[in-house]
């Protein structure tokens, strides 16, 4: 990885959400989710957390202590472009147009991601990143574009972006490992879509595993349930 070394923290906060900041130029928000009964000299792995449209980071984290309580540090980011309140009255966010942040979002992932290990202390070749549903496109073009900062993708009710191309940096993309978890009857990202990823993926030599739900656009329970397992089994190789 090509994150420098730190010095891990000795302290053992207590499971829960915390609340940080990162100049990416501007001030953006990292919302993170600590496990239960934290242990500072285990190295955990990290997943990095995209919201789907017109979501947040708070909201898109309150799914870290479903996926598990005790495996994973889990970190939220926001979508840099804000789109009006909510149902509940918060802010909804997006990620904006094909290439419209591009810079930005580099910025704030790397550095959010530099700053979480800083603070606790994470297994520098298991950082993963989580796409919900449109943000999929978003962990896609990160993960293929730094490869060697990353140990794989996840995408979950989403697809790459079709215009352009995916990214590829052969033969460093390789080592990218890649879970698609998708809604056999999701009418926003046909189920079509992420089968061309997967054949794509596949067809360029990476790791990846393709699981299909009986829902539409919403998260299934199980995907949680088969993400936990498909990280675990990398863990416990």
């Amino acid at each position: 990885m090509a994150f420098a070394d730190l010095t891990w923290r000795t302290f053992r906060p207590a499971e829960g959400f915390y609340t940080s900041e990162v100049e990416a130029p501007r001030r953006l928000p990292v919302r993170t989710f600590l496990p239960t009964g934290y242990e500072p000299k285990y190295p955990y792995p990290l997943l990095v957390f995209f919201h789907g449209h017109g979501g947040n980071e708070e909201q898109v984290l309150r799914l870290a202590p479903r996926l598990s309580r005790r495996n994973y540090i889990c970190i939220g980011l926001r979508g840099p472009q804000a789109l009006g309140l909510r149902a509940d009255g918060r802010t909804g966010y997006g990620w904006g147009s094909q290439g419209q942040f591009d810079t930005l979002l580099e910025e704030y992932v790397l550095r959010a991601v530099e700053q979480t290990r800083r603070q606790y202390h994470v297994h520098s070749e298991r950082i993963y990143l989580a796409g919900f549903c449109e943000a999929a496109s978003i962990a896609y073009r990160l993960g293929l574009t730094f490869p060697g900062k990353f140990g794989g993708l996840i995408s979950l009710n989403g697809a790459m972006a079709r215009h352009g191309g995916p990214l590829l940096r052969l033969p460093e993309v390789r080592q990218l490992r890649v879970l698609i978890g998708h809604g056999i009857a999701n009418a926003i990202v046909p189920l079509g879509l992420a089968r061309a990823d997967c054949r794509l993926l596949y067809t360029a030599g990476l790791a990846v595993r393709m699981h299909t739900y009986p829902t539409t656009h919403r998260l299934h329970p199980d995907m949680l349930r088969d993400v936990n397992r498909w990280i675990m089994e990398q863990c416990n190789r």
